[in-house]
């Protein structure tokens, strides 16, 4: 009994370090970054009504953290982007005293509206690795192109895209915007302009420290239509054949009224 007891106690203790190897390690929490971002929006939906003329949307926040404020600068981004399409570039040129397209890029998405507010100069605060990680730059927003390109140089294609929509004020870079406050507090103030589009905005808020994206904060903004103007949006595109019947009796109505208004003024 006792060489049977001692044979398998050795058997226990040989397959013990096997049964232990079966059980999976548990995994490793990532410990959170020493930075934090703790963020709100002053509003978080915008409401376009036929008198709407633009709006303005306060993001503020403070860093969070568990430790002492490491050296080096502290700078925050903030980025506000609407909703992406597709959309071609055309390049035209005057040959014969005809204006001819000569060329064409199709992006495949670009951003509606994109705006970038800084604590400093972007180009100062934020790495080119970075900011190719993140698209967070206004060339960067425009996402991909759509096939095989018919030009050499897709670039100038894209800078004139920006170019046209910087004018029409819907592409923005605010150096400076963001106010920070003791490496703690910061605020930016966005203006929204009135040639918004309904849908969804994405605002991004990251923490950079010596050119290295620290933390990133995610928000939405929900951009609609209210009142006659969502209604006249959703009839163009539920009811087109309806739509444009109305819009060509208005025409009519509008074209009389003036007419009618123009012989009463010849009588007197």
């Amino acid at each position: 009994m006792m060489l049977r007891a001692l044979a398998l106690l050795t058997a226990l203790m040989l397959a013990a370090p096997v049964a232990a190897q079966q059980f999976p390690t548990p995994p490793r929490v990532a410990a959170p970054p020493p930075e934090q971002i703790v963020a709100g929006l002053s509003r978080d939906d915008v409401d376009i009504t036929t008198s709407f003329d633009g709006s303005d949307i306060i993001i503020y926040g403070a860093i969070k953290r568990e430790v002492p404020i490491p050296p080096g600068p502290l700078d925050v981004i903030v980025t506000v982007e609407g909703p992406a399409g597709p959309i071609t570039v055309r390049h035209k040129e005057r040959r014969f005293g005809i204006w001819v397209n000569t060329g064409k890029v199709s992006v495949a998405s670009a951003p509606n509206f994109y705006v970038v507010a800084t604590t400093r100069p972007l180009a100062k605060i934020l790495d080119p690795a970075e900011d190719s990680r993140f698209r967070i730059s206004v060339p960067l927003a425009i996402r991909a192109f759509a096939g095989a390109a018919e030009v050499d140089d897709v670039v100038p294609y894209t800078e004139a895209l920006v170019r046209l929509r910087e004018a029409n004020d819907l592409y923005r870079l605010d150096d400076g915007a963001v106010l920070l406050a003791e490496q703690t507090l910061f605020r930016a103030d966005v203006r929204l302009p009135a040639n918004l589009i309904e849908g969804y905005y994405a605002t991004r808020i990251f923490l950079v420290r010596d050119g290295k994206v620290m933390n990133t904060f995610r928000a939405p903004i929900e951009v609609r239509k209210v009142g006659l103007e969502r209604w006249l949006y959703r009839l163009a595109l539920e009811q087109p054949f309806f739509y444009g019947i109305m819009s060509l009796a208005i025409a009519i109505a509008a074209g009389w009224g003036a007419s009618a208004a123009a012989r009463q003024l010849q009588r007197r």
